[in-house]
This record gives structure tokens, sequence and C-alpha cells, in this order.
């Protein structure tokens, strides 16, 4: 507990040791990247010059940056907790409904802002050929820093800091432009299993093929859009072909390796996507039960009160006589005794007792006085337990001696 106390004051230090490290930042378009990133990418076999590519998972909220090693393929150097992104999973359609993109998109130089509002950004070039090709629309969509996004990918001023710098020193290693991939989530069986019934699932599909590519490769996929649709690593049959987003796409084919490759890496995702399909099936299927079971039982309760409050109102606003409760008091005197009908039973009987002294009535001519007067002495019956039991019925023994056999 003392270790607590001390959270708040931690927190605190810890925000203004962020705040004195971009305050000490003169000039944040050249500022360097920590030295920790440099050292980890040397072990990495990576220079700070290198080509890089970003990944955006809106689900998982995390940017990654990989960057290219001495082979040529790709590793993750960094990875960030996206601040903020606005909409919900899916592409975005048109200006105004503050949807973060989701597609590949091409950074170019030009889409570096260096004076952004919003600390440090780069434009992701929204709407692009394909995102054109479906009458898209929609301007200014960024990763920026500042934590706030109407339709952007948000990050905090420190991580834009560091994610700029990036790209800034692969462009100063020759890169024309880096890819970025924005996607609903990883493309795993499990994951798409889960977003079957989504209606964004073929448009998922066909981005997955590129995110399937990468992930055989790791090296970023090349990406065309031809009849309004993505394809990746397509080689044309003529060298001097053109990808047009509207218009057929040309004569082309992936290479052999990788599509073999990705073949048996369909096959076995297949497998798997299958099998989770099959599982949340059965999940589905006992929550679909567990609510109709739920639903019935309500259903039950709520005919129940209004029966309850449809007698109460042909009662005239009082609520009928619990017949369980009346049924036991009625069989039962001492416990309407102990009740308050009982106890108002028993006032009334004193009553009628006391009016029945002040003036007694005749006996009748055939029944002479002491046997009226032991009349209602009950006489016991012998008890069938008791062995050797015989009840005392004389009248003349008190009442109380009757019980005894002393």
């Amino acid at each position: 507990m003392r270790s607590l106390r001390f959270l708040p004051l931690l927190l605190v230090v810890g925000l203004a040791g962020c705040q004195d490290a971009l305050d000490s930042v003169s000039n944040k378009v050249e500022h360097p990247l920590p030295s920790k990133l440099v050292n980890k990418m040397k072990a990495n076999d990576m220079s700070t010059r290198s080509p890089i590519m970003m990944r955006i998972f809106k689900e998982e909220g995390v940017l990654e940056v990989w960057k290219q090693k001495g082979n040529g393929r790709y590793d993750i150097i960094a990875s960030y907790e996206i601040c903020k992104w606005s909409g919900v999973l899916g592409p975005k359609f048109k200006e105004g409904d503050r949807q973060a993109p989701e597609g590949y998109y091409r950074i170019y130089p030009a889409q570096m802002n260096p004076n952004s509002s919003y600390y440090l950004s780069f434009n992701m070039g929204f709407p692009n050929s394909y995102d054109r090709s479906h009458n898209r629309t929609g301007s200014n969509l960024m990763v920026h820093g500042a934590c706030s996004s109407a339709g952007c990918y948000s990050m905090t001023d420190e991580q834009v800091l560091e994610i700029y710098g990036f790209a800034r020193d692969a462009f100063k290693g020759g890169q024309e432009y880096f890819l970025v991939e924005a996607l609903p989530f990883r493309m795993t069986p499990e994951n798409m299993a889960r977003h079957r019934d989504s209606e964004h699932f073929e448009f998922w599909k066909m981005l997955k093929t590129g995110y399937d590519h990468f992930e055989l490769t790791k090296r970023p996929p090349k990406v065309e859009v031809c009849e309004r649709s993505y394809v990746f690593n397509q080689v044309p049959e003529d060298e001097k072909a053109v990808f047009r987003a509207s218009q057929a796409c040309p004569p082309a084919s992936v290479p052999q390796t990788l599509a073999s490759a990705h073949y048996a890496y369909e096959k076995t995702w297949n497998v798997a996507y299958t099998k989770a399909v099959a599982k949340f099936d059965r999940e589905e299927a006992k929550q679909l039960a567990a609510a109709q079971a739920k639903a019935e039982n309500d259903a039950r309760r709520a005919a129940r009160e209004a029966a309850r409050e449809a007698e109460i109102a042909a009662n005239g606003g009082v609520a009928p006589a619990n017949p369980v409760v009346s049924l036991f008091t009625a069989a039962n005197p001492l416990k309407a005794l102990a009740s308050g009908q009982g106890a108002a039973n028993a006032r009334d009987a004193a009553d009628t007792a006391q009016q029945a002294g002040a003036n007694p009535p005749s006996p009748p001519a055939t029944e002479s006085a002491p046997a009226a007067a032991t009349a209602d002495v009950p006489v016991p019956s012998p008890n069938p337990l008791v062995q050797n039991q015989q009840a005392d019925a004389d009248p003349d023994k008190p009442f109380w001696k009757i019980w005894s056999r002393n």
C-alpha cells in the first residue's frame, strides 16, 4: 500500500519527462531517432536509412513500423499503440463519415507535413485509385499527433516524432514511397471467422491476399488496381502494360514460387478457418439457446404479473388473498390466532361469550344440567403409538386430569 501512494506522483513525473523531452526538441523535423532504436536496428542488420513499411490494425489498435534488413526481407522495428482512430471496422466511403480508411496506401515525400497543426503528420493519400474507382470521397486523412481523430489515425506527439523520423530517414536513403497497409484486424482464421457475417467480408478477403503475401515473403507486396479491385505481385506479360483501376486487368500472373507458397498457405489457413467457424457456431448456438430460455422465462414472469394486475383491477384495486396462506391459517387455529386475523377472531369470540353470559340460553328439556356442563369437554382417544394406554372418560374427573396419568 505504501508504494501505491507514490503512483500518482510517478505518473506526473513520467508525463513531465515526456513533455520535457518534446520541449527540448529544437527541430522536430530533423530530430534523430532515439539511440535505443538505432542500436536495435544495428542488432537486426538494418541501417537507419533502409526502406520501411507500416501496418495499421484497427481492432488491435496498433501501428507497426517494419524495416528492411540486409537480406532484403523486412522485420518489425517498432510497434505503437494508436491513441485514437474514428469510426468502426470497415472502409471509408464518403467525406464527413468520420471513418478511418482501410486499404493499401503509398506515402510519398510530398505527403509528409512538417508544419502540421497536430505536431507532425503525413497524408495517407485517400482516396487512392481503388477508392476513386468506387466513388469514395474524403480528404486530409492523416497519421498525426495530438491524440485527436476525425477520420484519421492519431498518435501521441512522442510517438509521431519517432514515426516521422523513420519515414524521413527512409526517404533520405532513396526510398521512392513507403506502403501503409491499413487493415481492420490481423487476418488470422479466428478473426476472419468472427467477422464472417460482416457486410465488408468480401472486401477484407481481397485485402487479405496482400496481407498473406507479406506474411509469406516479409517483403511489401507490389500493389496495383484493375477491374476496381486490388491485385498483388502481378507480373504482366507485356512489360509496358499498365494497370488501370476501372479497366480490365492486363494479362499477368504471380511468380510461380510465390503462387505455390500461397496455395499451400491458403490450404492450411482454410482448415483452421473451418474449425474456427464451427467453434463460433457452437458458441453462438449456446448463447442463442440461453437467450431464448431467458426470453421465455421473462415472458412467463410478465404474463403472471399481468394476470395478477388484471385480478387486482377486477377486485377494485384490492390484492386477492394468498390461497396458500388462507388454507394454512384455516387449517391451523393456533397459526390463525398468532396472526392479526386470528386475534380479531378471538376478540369476536370473547364478545359473543360475554353477551351469552348476560342472557344464558335455557338447556334442552331432554338434557340434564351436568350433561350440558360437560358436553363441550373433549374426550381424548387412545394413542396407537403408546402401549397399554386407556382414556379416562370419567365425566366427573377434571379435564386437566384427563391428559395426565398421575
